[in-house]
């Protein structure tokens, strides 16, 4: 499996869960629905579906890399969904979870 592709299958995983969790929020918290918090808990289910697609055989290590992908992600999501504004913190923070998850999931091993 190449890089780009467990990339891909990262962000995947990355909609469907803050997407996910997001429609919960929105269906509880903002009175949208059960319809709303329906779809979040089928979206969430289909996180963990896609997560089984990488290539790494140890459930611990994909999801811990997963961690990184999803501190970046829910900043992002925050931002186009809900109009939150990152600081440079946020982004400092993220960029470092992101250099942890390619140390976890890319680093040559023996």
């Amino acid at each position: 499996m190449t890089v780009a592709r467990s990339v891909v299958l990262f962000a995947v995983a990355a909609l469907f869960e803050i997407g996910g969790a997001w429609l919960v929020w929105q269906g509880l918290r903002e009175h949208r629905g059960w319809v709303w918090a329906g779809a979040g808990v089928l979206a969430l289910g289909l996180y963990g579906v896609v997560a089984t697609f990488q290539h790494d055989d140890h459930f611990g290590r994909v999801l811990a890399a997963y961690g990184g992908i999803f501190v970046a992600a829910s900043l992002a999501w925050g931002a186009v969904a809900d109009g939150y504004r990152p600081d440079r913190w946020d982004l400092i923070g993220a960029a470092v979870c992101l250099v942890g998850m390619a140390v976890i999931m890319y680093a040559p091993r023996g």
